[in-house]
């Protein structure tokens, strides 16, 4: 390879095959000291590309921290879910005649960077590969009348027998000669707008009065608003418009609907990747940390590591705060008072997800959310801890999680230097709907979270505004439509 990407692998000896090279790295050694330069270009060699792995980590994080991946996060996660966005992928014509010639019914495609091993599919591939950018791609063509993709999924060099890894090095050398490119700009839409919801969530972002006032404020802004559910993915592209107002993840529906949404041209918030970054705290953590906004002291713990409990312990001080990176209404966030109870905490969340950030604790009686909404601030609250509880949320108790009391402010009420920072923060992220909640201390205001779909419940965050925050909200809806 020539001036090119550093190649990211689970071990070194996953590159035996292949030329040494000064640029090979292990996923553990980059999580760890980030020893790239920003703009860098990095290729993720990883076995596992699956959500919250190792190699999923490397690829978020180097986006985190400004470097240029391949495969991209929203790459893994469209292959991943490809099936959710395509259910028989059609292929042209003159493929299918070339592959009506064969006696199998099922042929797989091994594609590297774009090429591959059947001359007849070189246009095929090529194609593939820029709409799905990953270094290492397996595809299933399947012929039940006509020839179709049937499954598409990011391959591994563990599984390329001696003939494959001989092919896969001439790509990799062709590649490292070209540039990447980014995916075209998506078909034009506008005017109807889906709200999407569900009806039964435990604790939805908006309750049934707030979804009833976007309804009321978006006729006045043109907009025909239409509540949908699950259900309705098929439906989804009758509309211009999406409006995700349930807890949004990424291995979830609302990003499938959101990822679709997109694809197609439709103005939505929120956006594929503001879910992707405000879903995952340790992306937060390297983005803010990166650009110096603060935030509480933080330190990565990854399950394949000796982890130094003690030492953490002595520099974050007691107690400590345990977060799994997708958690969410203060789920998945726990509190550990000593090394034995924070071990015990570490392995049970463990389980649900391969790196935990351990944070220190600052205790306040309350947090700020500041709504802001394409670099505006448009409502501010403070959020109250659960009574003899530390977190908003306590989900200790039976039934449904009680929450603390809030007070709703005037923008102008805040602090300024929390305004500020929170409006540095969101900028970094998009020019989306979010929510910030920040701590104030003794040295400042301090960000504990940026939410991509956060909370507008009649009576609470509009309790100031009153008709006219969903009103904004629906005007800007408007105001990209009118830019399509």
């Amino acid at each position: 390879m020539q001036q090119s990407a550093h190649v990211i692998v689970d071990d070194i000896a996953d590159w035996q095959p292949y030329y040494p090279s000064q640029t090979l790295i292990t996923a553990s050694e980059y999580l760890q000291s980030n020893p790239l330069k920003s703009r860098s270009y990095a290729l993720n060699l990883c076995g596992d590309l699956s959500y919250l792995s190792t190699g999923y980590y490397v690829s978020l994080l180097a986006e985190a921290r400004g470097q240029r991946i391949m495969p991209s996060v929203s790459t893994i996660n469209d292959l991943a879910n490809f099936s959710h966005y395509q259910l028989m992928s059609p292929i042209d014509k003159n493929l299918s005649k070339q592959l009506d010639q064969r006696q199998e019914s099922s042929v797989t495609v091994l594609i590297c960077f774009g090429q591959t091993q059947q001359p007849a599919m070189a246009g095929f591939a090529r194609q593939l590969f820029e709409r799905y950018p990953c270094p290492i791609i397996w595809v299933e063509l399947s012929n039940e009348g006509r020839w179709f993709i049937n499954q598409l999924r990011a391959g591994a060099l563990s599984e390329l027998n001696d003939e494959q890894q001989t092919f896969f090095g001439d790509a990799l050398d062709a590649f490292s000669k070209r540039v990447w490119r980014k995916a075209r700009t998506p078909k034009e839409y506008r005017y109807d707008l889906a709200i999407l919801h569900d009806p039964d969530e435990a604790i939805p972002t908006s309750d049934r009065k707030a979804l009833a006032q976007f309804i009321k404020a978006a006729k006045s802004c043109d907009i025909e608003a239409e509540l949908i559910t699950q259900k309705d993915f098929n439906r989804l592209l009758e509309f211009d418009a999406l409006f995700i107002r349930e807890t949004t993840r990424i291995n979830h529906y609302t990003y499938h609907f959101a990822k679709k949404a997109e694809a197609n041209g439709m103005v939505v918030i929120d956006a594929p990747h503001s879910i992707l970054q405000c879903a995952n705290k340790v992306f937060l953590k390297e983005l803010l940390d990166k650009h110096r906004i603060p935030t509480p002291r933080t330190e990565l713990l990854l399950s394949q590591n000796d982890i130094d409990y003690e030492g953490i312990g002595s520099r974050l001080g007691y107690p400590i705060v345990l977060k799994i990176p997708d958690g969410s209404f203060s789920i998945g966030v726990e509190k550990a008072e000593n090394q034995e109870a924070f071990e015990k905490v570490a392995a049970r969340l463990f389980e649900k997800s391969t790196i935990l950030l351990a944070q220190e604790f600052m205790p306040t009686d309350f947090d700020w959310r500041i709504g802001i909404l394409n670099n505006r601030p448009i409502y501010a609250c403070k959020y109250f801890m659960a009574r003899n509880h530390w977190q908003i949320y306590n989900h200790n108790n039976e039934g449904r999680a009680k929450s603390g009391s809030f007070t709703t402010e005037g923008v102008h009420q805040v602090p300024k230097d929390v305004v500020k920072t929170a409006l540095q923060a969101t900028r970094l992220i998009g020019d989306g709907l979010y929510g910030v909640d920040l701590k104030m201390t003794h040295k400042g205001p301090v960000i504990i979270e940026i939410n991509d779909n956060p909370s507008i419940e009649s009576g609470v965050e509009d309790l100031h505004l009153g008709d006219e925050l969903y009103r904004i909200i629906m005007a800007d809806f408007a105001r990209r439509l009118d830019e399509k």
